[in-house]
């Protein structure tokens, strides 16, 4: 009622928590004011993360935007939060994006080892010139002692092509499942880090996932050397502007030439 954001107890061991993301947003100009901690969110989401790791309950932590398309000071502070609460917070899911892609969270000492991701999922929507997309995850079930962690996802896809041939009727087909494309012995925050750096020497399965990336419908324009540069970077930073988190992945092009190219893409 005060700000639009709450948690509630899924069932015993499990809690959700739902953020308002306009209080991150870029484009809310009211955060000019404040854009630390507008609301006091943050400050309210340490206290439920702590309550939550003093009963012994995993966190998953649900919201609009990706933490690295928020303002600056509000997406460190949130990754800052992230990384201290690595072993309450299960999972983290968003959207806003309307693409399929996820970004990555290390630990503030060394950004370098993985401690959570965030999962993002694509749209149903068509914004822009895309196949509707829905995922579903397998999660580890409710059980004592269950980690709540994301096992697997699946993507599916309405692909407008085929539903608008002559006399054809909408179907839904399963576009992917993610360990099985991308060859993800599990799903936890490691193998996604891992793929990354996999996807910097592997062409083939790089270019498998800009096509998934765009729900079965790429652009025109194919993802060169500059285009991935920029998504690799992208895929790698949970929290905005920070060109450390790009430096392991050996950038061929200086950090603000990248954030430029990563800006230029359409949102919601």
């Amino acid at each position: 009622r005060a700000a639009g954001f709450y948690t509630v107890q899924v069932w015993p061991g499990l809690r959700l928590v739902s953020l308002n993301m306009n209080f991150c947003s870029q484009a809310n100009f009211w955060l000019l004011i404040n854009s630390t901690d507008p609301a006091g969110q943050l400050q309210w989401l340490v206290g439920v993360l702590v309550a939550a790791e003093q009963a012994g309950e995993k966190v998953h932590i649900i919201g609009h935007t990706p933490p690295a398309h928020c303002l600056r000071s509000w997406s460190w502070n949130y990754y800052r939060i992230v990384s201290r609460f690595e072993g309450t917070i299960a999972a983290q899911f968003f959207g806003h994006t309307h693409v399929d892609e996820f970004e990555m969270f290390y630990d503030e000492a060394t950004l370098t080892r993985p401690v959570s991701i965030a999962f993002v999922a694509p749209s149903v929507t068509t914004y822009i010139n895309l196949n509707p997309g829905y995922r579903v995850y397998e999660v580890d079930g409710a059980y004592p002692g269950s980690s709540h962690a994301v096992l697997d996802h699946e993507t599916f896809i309405l692909n407008l092509t085929e539903a608008n041939a002559p006399g054809a009727a909408p179907h839904w087909q399963r576009l992917y499942r993610a360990r099985e494309a991308y060859g993800l012995p599990s799903a936890f925050p490691a193998d996604w880090d891992r793929l990354i750096r996999r996807f910097q020497d592997d062409e083939r399965l790089f270019q498998r996932f800009w096509f998934l990336f765009h729900k079965g419908h790429p652009p025109r324009e194919p993802c060169l050397a500059a285009c991935k540069a920029a998504l690799l970077c992208a895929l790698r930073t949970g929290r905005s502007a920070d060109p450390g988190l790009c430096q392991p992945l050996r950038p061929a092009l200086p950090f603000p030439r990248i954030q430029a190219l990563w800006q230029q893409r359409r949102l919601c």
